[in-house]
């Protein structure tokens, strides 16, 4: 017999994602209070940031917003007060409570997709391990990317590689920092492919100099290629998306990638530890899971009656199962919320405009070099430099020293000194900041 745990898992994923209402009483008095956010004033007012710094490391790890911290604490009360029943109702319980599929709505309305085709994951990491060692690969095939991505995307690839008897190769995307250009790197990419590349893996925006790629384009170009192969041989194109979500265009699943994984305690300020892999439905049908799942039925129902699930496989067979930060997971729709009362476009407008201030008041410096494009067409939200005569180390601490401007350094093998302009930010704050480095000359 089912337990009551797995009639009521089977009954609210029966229902499908889509079925969801919208929200609760509180859920919507959140949105109400938002309406002031035409402000840049009072979306700075959101978060707790010590006033004391100017705060320009934020893409790092957020600060959580007012409705976020709220949301949070909300269903931590509701865990600390009666953790079975909570989880009961929320997690096992029937549509109306079911919070996975509500979070799954929640990015799915963000970026363009549809809540079916989402994974729930920890972060960035944990996200392109589900999909590198999910994917079909076996011995003569080959994973492409760049020899500018992080160190976890080049070791999720290591070690899908290592199990599947692939193998895989890095190409840079230009020669020097002050010679790119969107049709250069789109075009090296393309002629990398080999008859044995299965894979194409890219981020989208760079946090070792803040360079942004052109998403769509390289995707138009793998379609040219893929015209040529059958389909079971296509090269499936793979992003790194977690410092693009929430800076640029949230019609993500509209640039053309297979695959995208992004931690949403970034730029989208969203609970810490929570993060996302979107696919293609056909793409998880010939993926294998990584672990355990407990977010769908068809795995559960396969267990009792001691038999193999029936393929395909779907997107929630790959949200890690087991016990979770759970207030952490169930307040990622209010993240969204913040986002959309803002505006995606407002938001998007806002860094472009702090960021390219900054990068044209440190190009005017003579003891300064720029890493990352002047264009907004191949930045963001993060700038990159070095100052002559200090290290990147030296510039950081400086900054923090003598002027309380918190930066950071990029964690490569050549690291430059670093600085983002969020919504949090101020003209004021980037004038300040281009000062405290004009007086390192």
């Amino acid at each position: 017999m089912l337990s009551r745990r797995g009639f009521l898992l089977t009954s609210a994923l029966a229902a499908g994602a889509g079925a969801v209402p919208t929200g609760s009483a509180a859920e919507k008095k959140r949105r109400a209070s938002t309406d002031d956010l035409r402000d840049w004033g009072a979306v700075r007012r959101q978060f707790e940031l010590d006033s004391r710094y100017i705060h320009l490391g934020l893409f790092f790890l957020a600060s959580h917003p007012r409705s976020v911290r709220e949301a949070i604490e909300s269903y931590r009360r509701q865990l600390e007060a009666n953790p079975l029943h909570t989880v009961e109702r929320l997690v096992f319980g029937g549509p109306q409570d079911y919070i996975p599929a509500k979070v799954c709505n929640a990015i799915a309305s963000y970026i363009g997709g549809s809540a079916d085709d989402i994974a729930l994951t920890q972060n960035t990491t944990t996200g392109l391990a589900v999909i590198y060692q999910g994917l079909p690969l076996k011995p003569g095939d080959e994973i492409l990317t760049t020899s500018h991505d992080h160190f976890v995307h080049h070791e999720a690839i290591r070690l899908a590689v290592e199990r599947s008897g692939a193998t895989w190769r890095k190409v840079p995307l230009f020669d020097s920092y002050d010679a790119i250009s969107a049709d250069g790197m789109v075009e090296r990419l393309r002629k990398a492919i080999r008859p044995e590349t299965r894979v194409v893996g890219v981020t989208w925006v760079h946090s070792s100099s803040g360079l942004k790629l052109p998403l769509r384009r390289i995707a138009d170009a793998l379609a040219v290629v893929n015209r040529e192969r059958a389909p079971e041989r296509r090269v499936l194109f793979v992003v790194d998306g977690v410092h693009g979500l929430g800076v640029e265009s949230p019609d993500i699943v509209a640039m053309g990638m297979d695959a995208f994984s992004a931690g949403t305690h970034k730029w989208i300020f969203g609970p810490r530890g929570t993060g996302f892999v979107w696919a293609r439905p056909e793409l998880w049908s010939v993926m294998r899971p990584l672990m355990p799942s407990t977010s769908s039925a068809e795995l559960f129902f396969a267990w009792a009656g001691e038999k193999p699930p029936e393929m395909p496989a779907r997107a929630t067979w790959f949200s890690p199962g087991g016990f979770q930060a759970f207030e952490h997971y169930w307040a990622v729709p209010t993240a969204f919320e913040f986002h959309q009362a803002i505006g995606s476009q407002r938001i998007t407008e806002r860094i472009h405009e702090l960021n390219t201030q900054m990068r044209e008041g440190l190009a005017k410096m003579p003891h300064v070099t720029l890493y990352t494009p002047r264009s907004t067409e191949l930045s963001s939200g993060m700038v990159c430099f070095d100052v002559k005569g200090m290290s990147p180390q030296q510039v950081v601490q400086r900054l923090a020293e003598r002027n309380r401007i918190l930066a950071s350094t990029t964690p490569y093998a050549v690291p430059y000194a670093r600085v983002a302009f969020g919504i949090q930010n101020t003209p004021d704050e980037v004038e300040k900041t281009l000062a405290a480095i004009r007086s390192m000359a």
